[in-house]
């Protein structure tokens, strides 16, 4: 099944896929604000710590499977596998946006 994500995100999901930091960290806005298990990361400096500690060395890739819009979020489901325990684990990205970036994303599992 194709999900029809808005630009930013389906370029992030491709980013994710080829396991590439720098094509995933560049459409985050430059104050961007990721919640992910409890901890808040603002700007781009500490998001690229997260995305090299837990996505990269992990080898986690976020496939989606749904999509739905809820208070001004765009939400995306799916299962993340890779070389952590537990995998595969499903996930929910809630994305915030603004001007063609993400300003905004929380991930829980």
């Amino acid at each position: 099944m194709s999900l029809e994500l808005p630009t930013p995100i389906a370029a992030y999901v491709a980013a994710n896929a080829r396991l590439d930091a720098d094509g995933m960290l560049k459409l985050f806005a430059s104050d961007a604000v990721l919640l992910d298990n409890g901890a808040v990361l603002q700007g781009r400096a500490e998001i690229r710590r997260l995305l090299e500690e837990a996505v990269i060395a992990a080898k986690a890739i976020f496939t989606p499977d749904t999509l739905r819009h809820e208070d001004g979020q765009v939400v995306v489901e799916g299962p993340a596998r890779g070389d952590f325990k537990g995998s595969p684990i499903r996930f929910t990205y809630r994305f915030t946006l603004e001007n063609d970036a993400i300003k905004a994303l929380e991930i829980t599992a």
